[in-house]
């Protein structure tokens, strides 16, 4: 299962060794290392990892700080593995919420257990939340979720396309009136997307169009009505490119 992961550890030489190992045996993408626990914010906020390496005893800030911080970043969807020298910090660790903590130096054993874990653990949180990321309601409104608490209550008219973000590892939604694309959950899928109305057209592997306000294709660039007429980036995939003119031919 494809999970990616962030190391924060201020040994350089031990970050780089875990990295190595999750990399070649367990076929992890680590999206990056950090020294210190200010980068290491940095890097989980920008790249949204399924799992955290963190070691306790940071320069800057202590792990367990690090721990109270991170749910803001990550909404909840990231697993934090402590990673430490002394045991005496396993018991907080676990009163911080840590999905797990594995003691240096790294015993195999012990973090093929806790990546059998992570795996296990993935596959629920998954499909729990699959049925509550999209929802449709009364009056031709969405009620789209962009984290584990919070939503948003979206007219279908004012919905210009859902676009794929490959850093961030999910769908946004461009609507009227809105500075910034919203983000959605990250279990929410395309079909998902696709079954909430009959208007809203996958186009390519990236984009789902809303075909009201699709005016025409020219050089397989989809051209939009106001006021989502400055959007000029959409492209129609080959394999796309069929249903969508047997949409334009049914309506």
């Amino acid at each position: 299962m494809y999970m990616k992961a962030i190391i924060v550890d201020d040994d350089k030489v031990a970050g780089m060794n875990l990295e190595q190992l999750l990399k070649e045996k367990y076929q992890m993408d680590v999206a990056g290392v950090a020294l210190n626990g200010l980068d290491g914010l940095a890097l989980v906020n920008q790249h949204q990892p399924d799992v955290l390496f963190l070691d306790v005893q940071l320069p800057d800030i202590s792990g367990l700080d690090f721990l109270d911080r991170i749910a803001a970043f990550t909404h909840g969807q990231c697993r934090v593995v402590m990673y430490t020298a002394y045991d005496e910090f396993i018991l907080p660790a676990f009163r911080k919420k840590a999905f797990d903590v594995l003691l240096k130096p790294i015993d195999p054993e012990e973090l093929a257990t806790i990546m059998k874990r992570l795996q296990e653990a993935a596959v629920p949180v998954a499909k729990e939340s699959e049925t509550d990321g999209v929802q449709r309601k009364k009056g031709g409104k969405f009620l789209l979720y962009t984290n584990t608490l919070d939503f948003k209550l979206i007219d279908k008219r004012d919905i210009g396309l859902f676009q794929y973000n490959h850093e961030m590892r999910c769908w946004e939604v461009i609507v009227a009136g809105s500075k910034q694309p919203i983000r959605l959950k990250r279990c929410v899928k395309s079909d998902a997307l696709v079954e909430l109305d009959g208007q809203f057209v996958q186009v390519n592997q990236k984009f789902i169009i809303n075909m009201d306000y699709l005016i025409e294709v020219v050089d397989n660039v989809c051209h939009f009505y106001p006021p989502f007429d400055m959007l000029d980036y959409v492209k129609v995939g080959r394999l796309f490119r069929k249903k969508l003119i047997d949409r334009f031919c049914s309506l």
